[in-house]
């Protein structure tokens, strides 16, 4: 479970690291908080990081859900795909929004891969109790 620990880990600091990007555009802009509007740059940034937030309350349950039921280095690959995800994501909504379509893909379908293994583990798991 070491590879699932360090996947979310890196996740969280991922997450941390969109608030300080968020905090420098805030400098850099010259919005005070607690406004979160005012400068397009700024609410690209201010995005992501919410964004982010948003899918890592569905991905981090999901990951360790998943590797419950398969083999924890094969889930942690599927999270290393969401970490990739989200930069892609930042980068490319910070510069062209309407670009950001990959990054999203890249976020959610690994999110949403590790529901389906963890619900599909849970349902066999739960046959085998019940000798079905």
């Amino acid at each position: 479970m070491a590879w699932i620990e360090l996947v979310s880990i890196v996740a969280l600091f991922q997450y941390l690291m969109f608030g300080v990007q968020v905090g420098k555009a805030r400098t850099r802009y010259g919005i005070k908080g607690p406004a979160t509007a005012g400068n397009e740059m700024f609410e690209r940034v201010y995005r992501v990081q919410m964004n982010t937030l948003e899918l890592l309350v569905v991905f981090l349950p999901a990951l360790w859900l998943a590797a419950r039921h398969i083999q924890p280095v094969w889930v942690s690959l599927v999270g290393v795909v969401f970490i990739v995800g989200r930069f892609v994501y930042f980068r490319a909504y910070t510069q062209e929004p309407s670009r950001r379509g990959l990054g999203f893909l890249l976020s959610i379908v690994p999110t949403v891969a590790l529901l389906v293994a963890a619900l599909v583990g849970l349902a066999i798991e739960g046959c085998r109790w019940a000798n079905v």
